[in-house]
């Protein structure tokens, strides 16, 4: 699903009891001052007029903060289509501070910043987008909605935005899987797992997790973390790998012994033996890298 946005002039959303989600809405009522602005916007055929008149726009109706958000929104998806995508990421930042659940405009930020290739900006906004989607669950119900039109509302709304989160998911991944400093890849993997429970990247999560871990060298957590990765797959072979690595690297016996102890499946001794061959080929080959001196 392709997630680029085209820029549009202007989008209008009547006030509807339907409207109640905590997913933000730019709600402009038609025939309000705002409502003719944006259809003279709208109408004007030059760019670089339209431009004026959003940040006209912007002023007149300051105090109005769904309008700032959508014309800054507008203003963003205009520089992003000029190639100006700075410019576009940083009237994108104005748009989300004004609706911060609004997904679309996530969506769309998310997107520039993949243009830039600001992978802090790319996790911030699709974790932003995750918990989004999430309140629509977590939403209370109206009063005067029953409780099976609230339950199939709050469906048909994640039914609409579920291509959304898919995206936002895979966004928030891909920027751990490009974070090449070990604290901050941790720091994105804790922050991912409550905002997307039962990812379909939980098993290379904990491989990235278990990575981070053992270049921090913090073998208490990688050893939990190993455990879990086991536990929901037996042969998973990164987390082999890097207890075989961690029982080589570590000079203390109590630490080797508890690398191995803590493989408590059924196929313990399977792994355990295949931990050790491992261990002793990695020991093996760090011998010969370093030879001791005769």
């Amino acid at each position: 699903m392709k997630h680029v946005r085209s820029m549009v002039a202007a989008f209008f959303l009547l006030a509807s009891p339907l409207l109640y989600g905590q997913i933000d809405k730019i709600i402009i009522p038609a025939g309000t001052p705002e409502d003719q602005a944006l259809n003279a916007i709208n109408n004007e055929q030059d760019a670089q007029k339209r431009l004026a008149m959003y940040q006209d726009f912007l002023e007149k109706f300051a105090s109005n903060p769904s309008a700032v958000a959508f014309g800054n929104w507008q203003l963003s998806q205009y520089y992003q289509s000029t190639g100006d995508v700075q410019k576009a990421a940083e009237y994108g930042d104005k748009a989300v501070a004004g609706s911060p659940h609004n997904i679309d405009i996530l969506v769309s930020q998310v997107t520039i910043a993949q243009g830039l290739k600001d992978n802090a900006r790319i996790f911030k906004y699709s974790l932003q987008g995750g918990d989004a989607f999430d309140s629509i669950e977590k939403q209370p119900k109206p009063a005067d909605v029953s409780d099976e039109q609230f339950a199939s509302n709050v469906a048909s709304e994640q039914e609409a935005n579920k291509g959304s989160y898919d995206f936002f998911e895979g966004a928030a991944f891909g920027a751990i899987a490009a974070e090449t400093d070990a604290k901050t890849r941790m720091d994105y993997i804790e922050r991912f797992t409550p905002v997307f429970p039962k990812s379909k990247f939980d098993e290379q999560l904990a491989s990235y997790a278990m990575l981070s871990l053992s270049e921090l060298k913090d073998t208490h957590r990688l050893l939990t973390y190993a455990e879990k990765a086991l536990a929901a797959n037996p042969n998973n072979l990164p987390a082999l790998l890097l207890l075989a690595n961690t029982y080589v690297d570590s000079s203390e016996p109590l630490r080797q012994r508890r690398t191995i102890q803590l493989l408590t499946s059924h196929e313990k001794s399977q792994r355990e033996l295949r931990i050790r061959s491992w261990a002793g080929l990695m020991q093996s080959r760090k011998r010969l890298r370093n030879p001791s001196p005769n």
